[in-house]
């Protein structure tokens, strides 16, 4: 059970369950209200694919970063100490391989792009782990654009490439701005986590020359830099709540406000007064939450299709 228990950990099981009921949420809420042709079996595979691959990469995340996580994180560390890490490359071969086969049994040879985007996915989270996440700002972005992916890749697994930026359907236009909505709040929010997370790590990251935005640039700078995006966010999501009221949903209105915006709006606020290690682990804990309660606004669109 111990090995068990160090092994869920190590993939951050709580993250995985995020993505499987993201894309779950997606599939029910938006998909099925707009095409009414259940793909169960499709839903299944692709699923799988996604925790496969994203299990792999903390996996692989975890055995590269074993020496910044003894000073970070020294209690959260299972490797070499309940897992061996040759295990842990094993199971990231495995992960990764399966994950792979999933997403080819999930969309087939027909859309073999898919297949070689998630290939992709797998050695970005590699590169991810072995070089990009030590410099300047592209770690960030190309975590953020994992995240959106997540939502993504049921958007062009529905709909061919060739027509997903170029059709004249009402229902696939609709499915292609939901899909991309979702993907940038995914996208935004992941980068503002990622900041937070920098600043969070940045003693452990100095140590092993890790060029993160604190330590290139100082806190203030990340600090700017993370309100910049968090103002970009509030402002779209107003927007967004200004369009949706001529259609009369106010129950997603008042939810988005008290669930979404106003959380955004208290993050803002604690950024500005954080100093400690401690302050920025609670900021990173609440954009967390703030990715849920975003992701789970799908459900309004449930009930007003």
């Amino acid at each position: 059970m111990r090995l068990i228990a160090a092994f869920l950990k190590l993939v951050r099981w709580p993250n995985l369950i995020f993505i499987v009921l993201t894309q779950l949420l997606f599939y029910y809420c938006i998909y099925l209200p707009l095409y009414q042709d259940p793909q169960t079996r499709f839903l299944a595979w692709l699923i799988t694919a996604s925790v496969c691959i994203a299990a792999a990469g903390y996996i692989i995340n975890d055995y590269f970063d074993l020496n910044i996580d003894r000073i970070n994180k020294p209690d959260k560390n299972v490797l070499n100490t309940i897992i061996n890490r040759r295990w842990a490359i094993v199971w990231h071969l495995m992960l990764s391989l399966f994950g792979i086969a999933a997403t080819a049994v999930a969309v087939g040879l027909s859309k073999w792009y898919l297949i070689v985007a998630n290939v992709f996915c797998v050695a970005l989270l590699w590169l991810y782990s072995t070089s990009l996440k030590r410099r300047l700002l592209i770690g960030n972005i190309v975590i953020s654009l994992l995240a959106a992916w997540t939502v993504l890749i049921l958007f062009f697994a529905q709909v061919p490439f060739n027509e997903a930026f170029n059709s004249n359907n009402d229902i696939t236009l609709k499915y292609f701005r939901l899909a991309f909505l979702f993907g940038g709040f995914a996208f935004i929010i992941s980068l503002v986590r990622e900041a937070i997370k920098d600043i969070e790590d940045r003693e452990g990251d100095a140590q092993y020359g890790c060029r993160t935005l604190p330590i290139y640039a100082g806190l203030r700078t990340t600090k700017i830099y993370i309100t910049i995006w968090i103002v970009v966010l509030i402002a779209a999501l107003i927007v967004l709540q200004l369009y949706i009221l001529q259609f009369g949903w106010w129950l997603a209105v008042i939810y988005s406000t008290i669930l979404i915006i106003a959380p955004i709006c208290y993050l803002l606020l604690q950024l500005r007064k954080a100093q400690a290690v401690k302050e920025f682990s609670k900021l990173s804990t609440l954009t967390k939450i703030i990715m849920f309660t975003g992701i789970f606004s799908m459900v309004f669109f449930r009930l007003y299709f």
